[in-house]
Order: C-alpha cells, then structure tokens, then sequence
C-alpha cells in the first residue's frame, strides 16, 4: 500500500486553540498556505495555493499519514473538499502515544535524547503568518513563506522518520483510531444557553470571593491567584497539615495547594481545627472556588461549540493516557467530570438561563451548583435520549482476574453470583457475616476496595477515606489495610510477581518474564509489557538507578533548563494499576468496536454513552455487549448498569 505523507501550514481569523479544530477548519476565512508532502519513501516536495493541485494526492487511495492527522483529514474536507475516507488517515502522533513516547513532534527527539533544546522558530513563523493582524489583515511576506515551507517540508521528513523507526499500530489499534475519530466526528450536544449563564455566574462568584480573601487576610492576600495564598495558608497550619502539603515530583518533594492537597486540607479542618484554623479553611475553600476547573470547562465548552448545531466535537484523544493507552479527552475533559450532579437538573438549569438566585435554594456556594451542572449541560438532541451504561467495579474484578491465582477467582466468584464486594470486604474485616454489615462498615469496604488494591497502605488508606467522608486514627487505618490483604490473600503475591518479574526481564535482556497474564521483556532500550489482549506497551529508555528501575516519562515535561527528560521511578504499585487500567482500556476499545455505529457520543474508562432516537433497544444491545467478555479474557466476570435520560448524568 502507498503511503501519503503531509503536512499542512494553514491561515485562518478563527482561532485554533479556543476554538478547536473542527470550527477551524469549517471557519470561511480558513486557507492553505502550504501543503508538503511525499509518497513513501520519495523526495518531500510542497504545493502552493498558486499552483495546480497535484492529481497523484487528488486521487490518491492509499494510506495518509500525518502528526495529529485529524487537522489535515478536516483540511482536505473542508477546506480543499476532497473527501478522502476516514479510513485512509494514519495518525503519527497517536502511534507515538502508543509506544508510551510524547505525541508532540517537536518533543520525541528529546524525549529520545537526541537534544533537549526546542526550536520555536516554528512557531514564530506560525504567529507571523497564520494569525491576522490586529487589524484583521494577513502579512504577506516572501521570505518568511519560503522558511515556512522549509519547516513544513522537515516536519514531513521528521514525522516519517519518527513513524519508520517505531512499532507501527496493529490492525486493531488503528481500527481502534478510527472509531475514536468517528466519535469525534459525531460531537455531543451542548446547551450553550447554560454554559454561558454558568460563565457569568462565576465571574459574579469571582468578584465576591476575592473581595472576601481581602477581608481575611486583612490585605496580605490581595488575589487567591497570588504565590502570597500559598504561604499564607501553609504558614498557619499544623505539622499534620504540612505532610498533606507535602507532593512528590519526579522524586522531589514540595509544599503544595493544588487541587488534592485542598481537598485533604479542608477534610483535615472538619477533623482537627487546630491543625487548620477555621480562617485558613476559608481561604483554602475561596481559592477552591475561584480555581474551579468546572468553571473553565463550561467556558471551553461554550467556545468549542458548533455556531450551526451546538455540538462539540473532537473531545477524545486516541492512546492519551500514558503508560496504559487509555484515552485522553480534549477540551471539554470529561473524564474529571464532578460525578455529583444537581438533584433537579431542570429546575436549576431555568434558574441559571433566567439569572436567579442560586444560593441556596439550590445549593451551599454558587461553585458547587456549577458543578452540579457540568454534565447536565450535555444532552440529547430533541427527539433522543441518552443510554449511559457503566461496567460495576471494573478495577475490582481485572486486578484480582490479571493475577491469575486461585485465591484471585474466589474473589471473582464473588462477582460472578452477583455478590457486593464491598460488602465481602466488611464482613471480612469486622468478623460479621455479610447480612449483618451496616451501612458505614460496607462504607470502610468501599475505602479499602478503592484504596488497597494498587498495593496502597495507610497513606492510600487515609487519603480515599477523606475523599469518602471517612476519618480513622492510623493504627485503626493500618488495621483496614491489613484486614484488606487477607481477605484478598492473592493481592501481594500478585504485586511480588510482578515486581521480581520486571527485575528479572531488566537483567535478562530479550527473555519474556511472566507474572500472572503479563509478559515483560527488556530489549537493552524500552521494558515493554504484553497484554491479554496482544497489545504492547512499555517503560521507555529504563534503567536501574540505585537498585530501582527508572523510565522516560511521556506525560511530564522538562523543565527549560533541563538536561534530560523527566523520568519516573517504576514500582510493584504503580505496575499493578498500569495493568489493570490497561485491561480495562481493553475491554472497553472491544466494546466501542460494536457499539459506536449505534451512535457513541461519549466514552470515560468505564462508561460508555450513546445518543439514540430509540432507548430500549440500545440499552438492551449495551448491556449484551459490555457483559461480555472479549475471547482473550475468559472467565472475567462482567456487569454493565445502564440508565435512559435527556442530560447526561450520574
């Protein structure tokens, strides 16, 4: 099969990063400036809009490849208006991503060592010519287009050069691709009139909670924004406080006040007021607020918006997720969706369109009804409903399935006869039989489940229980997470399994090291990983460094100054979650592969939701799909629970 290889350099007044690129490209004012491009392995050559179109890429009928190869499909759409099948476009940059390697071109040589230095000249020229004046006026300038057409031109050879040397995407995972980018292609309808009234709640919101900073902190914190925030509340706090402040970079520790660290913080200051002062606690919970990703989703949403059909489209990135290949999601970001929504989702939506009160007929702070109304601003068409089905503890069921052990299946057993899992673990740490669990007991099973099983301790413990309303005194903690492990005796052996494996596979190059249904190999450069399913990851450029194993981490990026790419310490932990999270990537790539023609608007790791004029088929079909597993996975006891609405919800 012939290979087409482009790039395109474009112009447009819409603007590409708050607009994205379906409404780029669609935009009237879009143009080409320069298209490159090269069939296989032949001399990269460039046309120009004042040349005839090359007939060979006209009617061209092989594969085309391109770096993010959605923007040059939706180009040569609608832009050029040629209609090449969905099915023609090879996407580098999602192969990249596929071998646990950056997506960005400019980013895999130093990812790959070949030099840590970036060259902006690229992007120089890009707000040169591509973007307008303020004005509204294009430059036009010879020179500069003949560099530009220079750097089109490398990209093209960089690009193939990059693909070439890598493990190319199976026939499965390229199908995979595919249906992601018809997900895409479909978008999901958003009720813009609610995004945009959001948007000015939170400025209003905005506005208070600042003027509130000003009055607690008598002036020293002028802005929740400021670097002064962050020392104004950790100054203030207790030790206890300190080590929930306390994050850990690429072996780095550091004060923070991100979102966790908030989070744990004002759980903290229900339990111990001495620890954080019921002042720093309003400052925290104001820098919560005003930090609110809910807010700039709702703002993204509204701009990525469709002006014909409101539809946002372009949300997943295929392979986004590193080290596991799950996806990514891109502008609206749904996979950290606040699960809670509103009670009355209608009701508070007419409240919110006609600009009332909020507070507190509808909720404690103005935030938490914005949140609350994150995934209702989703809906069906008129006409349709939304099908959302869910697999029942997923996690819970491919960790316990990966160790393929014996004590392992009696867990499955459990899933299997429809049993509560949590109400399994209960019974088992506080001796009772499983009728006589209470409410807040299955709770601490529930804690236990979600925490313990990536090898987690009291500090795992501590942190979900905070998450789920739970506070115990550590030697209690330590007595749940020691509790857990012997009701699920095939846990730690699992994680040993795996670690010595991985060892083992990094002192004995091109030797298949087996734990469980994982197979590690080290090929003297990348510790890959085999899956059930055939699919192939790994740990790029792994090394030992003092005994321990260490790998190029994708998702992290170099400081400027930086020497070398970041790297990441591997453990028995974090091998386990990879594991289990791919599997479960699986599984749901097997399942998108049969639904997505019924109409697949949206996906989040253990969800699925199509958009249907005809529910009760779709939630039938979903349910026979999802419970099944695919062949490569037998005797994984599946669940899926499904739901009809009109906005999306939980």
């Amino acid at each position: 099969m012939t290979t087409l290889w482009c790039d395109f350099e474009t112009r447009s007044r819409c603007d590409l990063r708050s607009r994205g690129v379906y409404n780029y490209a669609q935009d009237i004012s879009t143009d080409v400036l320069c298209m490159s491009y090269a069939f296989d392995d032949e001399d990269v050559k460039t046309w120009t809009p004042d040349q005839p179109f090359p007939l060979a890429v006209k009617n061209h009928t092989g594969r085309i490849a391109a770096h993010n190869a959605a923007f040059e499909r939706l180009i040569f759409w609608y832009v050029l208006q040629i209609n090449f099948d969905l099915e023609q476009f090879y996407c580098t940059a999602s192969q990249a991503r596929a071998n646990c390697a950056p997506g960005s071109l400019e980013d895999v040589g130093r990812f790959a060592g070949a030099g840590m230095r970036k060259d902006h000249r690229g992007s120089q020229l890009i707000r040169l010519l591509s973007i307008p004046q303020s004005d509204g006026a294009f430059r036009e300038d010879v020179a500069r287009m003949a560099e530009m057409v220079d750097y089109c031109e490398q990209d093209v050879r960089a690009m193939r050069a990059v693909a070439l040397a890598q493990r190319p995407l199976t026939d499965d995972e390229l199908e995979d691709y595919h249906v992601s980018e018809r997900i895409n292609d479909r978008g999901v309808l958003l009720d813009k009139p609610l995004a945009l009234a959001a948007v000015r709640y939170a400025e209003a919101e905005s506005d208070e909670v600042q003027a509130l900073v000003r009055d607690i902190t008598q002036g020293a914190v002028q802005s929740v924004r400021s670097p002064a925030m962050r020392s104004w509340v950790l100054d203030r706090v207790g030790s206890e406080a300190l080590k929930l402040a306390t994050v850990t970079k690429a072996d780095v520790a550091k004060l923070s006040i991100d979102k966790t660290v908030r989070g744990n913080l004002l759980a903290l200051a229900e339990e111990n007021p001495n620890e954080v002062p019921y002042e720093v606690a309003q400052i925290i919970q104001c820098a919560d607020d005003v930090w609110a990703s809910s807010v700039a989703k709702f703002n993204r949403a509204a701009s990525l918006a469709d002006a014909e059909d409101s539809r946002v489209r372009g949300a997943f990135v295929f392979s986004g997720g590193s080290a596991t290949g799950r996806a990514a999601s891109f502008g609206l970001q749904v996979h950290n969706f606040p699960r809670r929504c509103a009670a009355n989702p209608a009701l508070t939506r007419q409240a919110m369109v006609r600009g009332h009160q909020l507070v507190p007929q509808h909720g404690v702070r103005t935030t938490d009804v914005l949140k609350s109304m994150l995934r209702p601003a989703l809906m069906a068409a008129p006409g349709k409903h939304l099908v959302v089905a869910d697999w029942a503890s997923i996690e819970a069921r491919v960790t316990p399935w990966s160790s393929k052990s014996k004590s392992g299946d009696a867990k499955l057993a459990i899933f299997a006869a429809g049993g509560d899992v949590y109400v399994a673990n209960a019974a088992a740490t506080f001796l009772v039989s499983e009728a006589k669990v209470t409410k807040d007991q299955r709770q601490i099973g529930k804690v236990q489940e979600l925490a313990c099983g990536f090898a987690g301790g009291v500090g795992a413990f501590a942190a979900m229980g905070r998450a789920y309303g739970l506070a115990l005194p550590e030697s209690e903690a330590q007595r749940m997470v020691a509790a857990w492990r012997r009701a699920n005796a095939w846990a730690a052996p699992y994680w040993s399994d795996l670690e010595e494996a991985y060892h083992r596979a990094m002192r004995n190059p091109n030797i298949d090291c087996v734990a469980g249904r994982v197979t590690y190999l080290f090929d003297k450069q990348h510790l890959w990983y085999i899956l059930p399913s055939g699919r192939v990851l790994c740990y790029p450029f792994a090394r030992f460094e003092g005994g321990e194993i260490t790998y190029a981490k994708a998702a992290w990026k170099p400081a400027v100054d930086a020497k070398e790419w970041p790297r990441a310490r591997l453990w028995k932990g974090l091998a386990c979650e990879n594991i289990t999270q791919a599997i479960a990537n699986d599984i749901l790539r097997h399942s998108l592969r049969q639904l997505e023609p019924l109409g697949v608007v949206l996906h989040v790791h253990d969800e699925i939701v199509i958009e249907t004029g005809d529910p009760n088929m779709v939630a039938a079909r979903m349910k026979e799909v999802m419970a099944v597993p695919p062949p490569w996975a037998a005797g994984l006891p599946l669940a899926a629970e499904v739901s009809v609405m009109e906005r999306y919800g939980k």
